[in-house]
C-alpha cells in the first residue's frame, strides 16, 4: 500500500546498501525495522495487528503491515535472512511435556516458530521482557530455546539495558539470537556497553506543548537528595501522593525509568521528571528519543496513543548494535 505522508522522501535510517533481508513480526511501530535498516537491511514483510500501530508504521515506512499473525499463511511469507519478533510473553499450559514445537501451540510464539520452520531464515532475532527469563520458573524460556534448537538453530541470549547503548532509559530486556546450523556460526558475542552516557536532559524538547505539567499539593521531595549525578539508572527525587507506580519524580540528570505501554498514576507511561522548577511527563517526541527513534520519525496519533506505542516498542540503538554483531557473525 502506498503512503501519501512520505512518498518519495528518504528517511534518515534508510540505506542504499541492502546487505540482507528481514521480516518484522509483532512489528509495533517499527523499532526493529529502523535498527536493521540502519545496518543495510531490507524489510520484505511485516505483521502487526493493532490498528493505531499500523497507522504509525505505514506513515513512516510506506508499507502497511499484515494483520493477525495467527491468520498469516507461512507459505506466503517471502524468503529472508533474518526473522525479527518482539513477541508477547505467554505461559505454556502444556510446558514440561517435552514435545518441542508442539509445546508452543496456543501461544503466539507458535506462529513465530511455524513461520521459521517454513522459511528457515539464517537468523532469528527475538526480544522480550526481562522477567521472561524466569517466567514459569524458567520453563517458558527453556521450551522456546528447545524449540529453536529442534528447528535447527543454535541459540544465544542475554539481558541488556538500553541506557548502556546510547539512550537515557534504564530499560532491561532479554534478547535471543539464533543461528541456523547451515550458517556454521558457533559463537556469538552480544555488543559491549557504550562508553557514552546519555541522560534525560539530553533528549528534552525546549518548549514541548504536549507534555503534561503536574501541579498538586501532595508532592514531596527527598531532603538532601543529590541531583547532579550522571547515572545509567534512574535517580528518584520525590513522590506524588503515596509514591506508587506513576507517582514518582525523577531527575533529568540521570537515565530515566522504563517507558510503559500501560500502568496508572498521574505520570503513567512516562514517569514524572523535575525539569527546572516544573514537574511534568515526557512529550511524545521525548518518548521517541528515549527509545532512540530519529527525529524524522513521524507521530500521527494522539499524545496518549503515542506514549503507549513508544512504551511498547524496542530501543532502536540496542537493536542496531545487536544487528551489527549479527552481520559480523554472518560475515555479510
Amino acid at each position: 500500500m502506498s503512503n501519501l505522508f512520505n512518498a518519495g522522501q528518504k528517511k534518515s535510517w534508510e540505506s542504499n546498501d541492502n546487505k540482507f533481508t528481514f521480516i518484522d513480526l509483532f512489528a509495533g511501530i517499527g523499532g526493529f525495522r529502523i535498527g536493521l535498516e540502519m545496518n543495510g537491511g531490507k524489510c520484505v514483510f511485516s505483521s502487526e495487528w493493532d490498528k493505531n500501530s499500523q497507522l504509525t508504521y505505514s506513515t513512516n515506512f510506506g508499507s502497511f503491515p499484515e494483520g493477525d499473525i495467527t491468520k498469516i499463511d507461512e507459505k506466503k511469507v517471502p524468503s529472508h535472512n533474518i526473522l525479527c519478533a518482539g513477541f508477547p510473553c505467554q505461559a505454556f499450559s502444556i510446558s514440561g511435556k517435552k514435545k518441542g514445537f508442539e509445546d508452543t501451540r496456543g501461544t503466539l510464539f507458535f506462529d513465530v516458530a511455524r513461520i521459521a520452520k517454513q522459511t528457515k531464515p539464517d537468523v532469528l532475532f527475538l526480544e522480550n521482557v526481562k522477567n521472561f527469563a524466569n517466567h514459569d520458573s524458567g520453563k517458558t524460556l527453556n521450551i522456546i530455546l528447545g524449540t529453536l534448537e529442534d528447528l535447527g538453530y543454535k541459540t544465544f541470549h542475554q539481558i541488556l539495558r538500553s541506557s548502556d547503548y546510547g539512550v537515557p532509559q534504564a530499560r532491561e530486556r532479554i534478547y535471543i539470537v539464533a543461528f541456523h546450523k547451515r550458517t556454521k556460526v558457533k559463537e556469538f558475542n552480544f555488543p559491549k556497553r557504550s562508553e557514552t552516557t546519555i541522560v534525560v536532559k539530553d533528549i528534552l524538547e525546549k518548549n514541548p506543548r504536549t507534555a503534561k505539567i503536574i501541579e498538586r499539593d501532595d508532592i514531596f521531595f527527598t531532603e538532601g537528595k543529590d541531583d547532579t549525578l550522571r547515572l545509567r539508572k534512574p535517580n528518584k527525587l520525590g513522590i506524588i501522593n503515596k509514591g506508587r507506580q506513576g507517582e514518582r519524580i525523577y531527575s533529568v540528570n540521570s537515565a530515566g525509568i522504563t517507558l510503559s505501554a500501560y500502568g496508572g498514576g498521574i505520570a503513567s507511561k512516562t514517569g514524572a521528571y523535575l525539569v527546572g522548577k516544573t514537574i511534568r511527563k515526557l512529550s511524545p517526541r521525548e518518548c521517541a528519543r528515549m527509545q532512540g527513534f530519529p527525529d524524522d520519525f513521524e507521530i500521527p496519533v494522539s499524545v496518549n496513543l503515542a506514549q503507549k506505542q513508544f512504551g511498547d516498542s524496542v530501543s532502536v540503538p540496542v537493536i542496531r548494535s545487536i544487528g551489527e554483531k549479527i552481520i559480523e557473525a554472518l560475515k555479510l
